[in-house]
């Protein structure tokens, strides 16, 4: 989302400053053009210089310096140049300005004459931060329609511990790409379902029956439809990986609690993506305590019952929903994925051999093929999974618009 964006930062005098002049390469390298509005107060702590430098623009500071050439009134020039305008860090003063109407000097001028979208970043002392007046000089940027950011809490330059430090570069970056999708993004009218990871049946309290699934491929699904607008709730069987912002996340064990979560929310969203690798058999009798070694020679046996079918159940109570499988298969690819399509009624089915070296479990690429209803079966070269997942939506799109 932020490929192509045209921000206008504005920067105040804050300590947290330091933390701009890495977000601006990051939001850079994220394909944004970056145009730096600094307070006085600010070149007291970073030289315009190196937002200049690192931002690619002249970083601007008065209103009667340094102008762009095609325009006298640097204000209006860079108001009217932005698609979106972030104040970071909003010390208390330049966000007292912008709550009453005040234009003093080209920051708060340029905040006044743009007519993009805002979101400002506060970042203050915690008792500045805290007095009334900041808060509801903030209520009133809310109330404007002025997306208002909450500080992260900690450890403050000042020595004081509690809110009023600006977010992590990664935190911001996200939390722009995330405000954009909701606004322009092709999906943010959509709720989607993604499952991810392997389940877990549990032999005894220590060992369990489950499969090499690393949650990869879900986790790319989930990430892509974020990016692009969607509400994600994010149905996880155990991973490593850590889920992408913004995604309503429910973790699970059992093929039995991921069926009950997904049949929680499946009357409210509108796209269902099974990634997840769940596991088909669980143990008949789980054992209280922690099974102890026997002879060798007599060997063990565990009884295994066949767990429920998400996806056919899913299926069958499927109203306005699009219904998107996977198919892990060794063996008899095609057929097998064809015939899940028709008895679990789905709209669509990902399959892929996962005996084939850079496709299956626990990599970052994946060799797929999307089968329909229809007959239709369209293969993919080998790809990253975030690629898989963007090619997926768009098909996902185009079927649902038929």
């Amino acid at each position: 989302m932020l490929e192509g964006k045209k921000i206008v930062l504005g920067v105040s005098g804050g300590i947290a400053i330091y933390k701009v002049v890495d977000l601006v390469s990051k939001l850079r390298k994220r394909g944004a053009e970056v145009r730096v509005v600094m307070t006085e107060h600010a070149t007291k702590f970073v030289s315009p210089l190196l937002f200049s430098e690192i931002s690619g623009y002249p970083a601007a500071v008065s209103s009667w310096e340094g102008g762009r050439p095609d325009s006298s009134v640097e204000h209006i020039a860079l108001a009217e140049w932005g698609d979106l305008m972030v104040l970071a860090p909003a010390t208390a003063n330049i966000l007292a300005k912008a709550a009453c109407g005040l234009a003093d000097d080209l920051l708060s001028t340029t905040f006044l004459a743009a007519a993009c979208a805002k979101v400002v970043f506060p970042a203050m002392n915690t008792g500045m931060y805290e007095n009334p007046a900041t808060q509801e000089n903030l209520a009133t940027l809310r109330r404007r329609g002025i997306a208002v950011v909450e500080p992260a809490s900690g450890q403050l330059a000042c020595g004081v511990s509690g809110p009023g430090r600006l977010p992590e570069v990664p935190d911001i970056v996200a939390y722009l790409e995330r405000f954009l999708a909701k606004r322009e993004g092709r999906l943010r009218n959509l709720r989607f379902l993604v499952t991810a990871a392997g389940t877990r049946e549990p032999i005894d309290p220590v060992r369990y029956v489950g499969n090499r699934s690393s949650g990869k491929m879900g986790y790319a699904i989930a990430r892509e439809a974020l990016l692009q607008g969607a509400d994600v709730t994010l149905v996880t069987g155990p991973s490593a990986l850590t889920p992408p912002p913004y995604a309503k996340v429910i973790r699970v064990e059992t093929t039995q609690e991921m069926l009950a979560a997904c049949l929680d929310v499946y009357p409210e969203v509108d796209v269902v993506i099974k990634a997840a690798a769940v596991a088909d058999f669980k143990p008949r009798d789980v054992a209280d305590q922690k099974i102890k070694k026997i002879n060798p020679e007599e060997g063990m046996t565990v009884v295994m019952d066949q767990n429920p079918d998400i996806l056919k159940i899913l299926g069958a109570r499927k109203e306005k929903q699009f219904l998107v499988g996977f198919a892990a298969e060794t063996q008899n690819l095609l057929a097998n994925a064809a015939e899940k399509v028709r008895k679990k009624n789905l709209d669509m089915i990902v399959a892929n051999d996962v005996s084939q070296a850079g496709a299956g479990f626990n990599t970052d690429t994946n060799i797929v093929k999307f089968l329909y209803p229809d007959g239709t079966v369209e293969s993919l070269d080998m790809m990253t999974k975030d690629d898989v997942a963007l090619r997926l939506l768009d098909r996902v799109m185009e079927r649902r618009e038929r």
